[in-house]
């Protein structure tokens, strides 16, 4: 049987992590990447989120990120630049590995919203 840290430990195998002071200076560089927020709605709207992030729950990824679902968000392309950020880290891991599979290559885990609040990150409330 797989466990849930099995599951974490491939998707941290094929999604990089960055630290979260590099990803505030990835933000302010303006790179081009979209930021994504992995969290379920009611997460967010009691932390906020990154500013300017989309979102797209984690459980919706494969049909968002997919341009043959009727749920494609014109956002989401394989060769796009793609961060990722969740509450700590893991659903971040778990929905980059998913888009990896789907064929997107450049998806990076920037880790949880508490983590970048506390280093001073650009948020908004939702």
């Amino acid at each position: 049987m797989k466990t849930a840290k099995d599951f974490l430990d491939d998707a941290n195998a094929v999604v990089t992590r960055i630290p979260t002071a590099q990803a505030i200076e990835a933000y302010n560089s303006d790179d081009g990447g979209i930021w994504i927020d992995v969290r379920d709605t009611a997460d967010i709207k009691k932390s906020g989120t990154i500013k300017g992030a989309k979102h797209v729950a984690r459980g919706f990824i494969e049909f968002a990120a997919d341009p043959n679902s009727p749920h494609h968000k014109d956002f989401l392309k394989p060769d796009g630049k793609y961060y990722l950020v969740c509450g700590a880290g893991g659903q971040a891991a778990l929905a980059g590995k998913t888009l990896k599979d789907m064929g997107y290559q450049d998806v990076t885990n920037v880790g949880g919203v508490p983590d970048w609040k506390e280093a001073g990150g650009p948020t908004e409330e939702v």
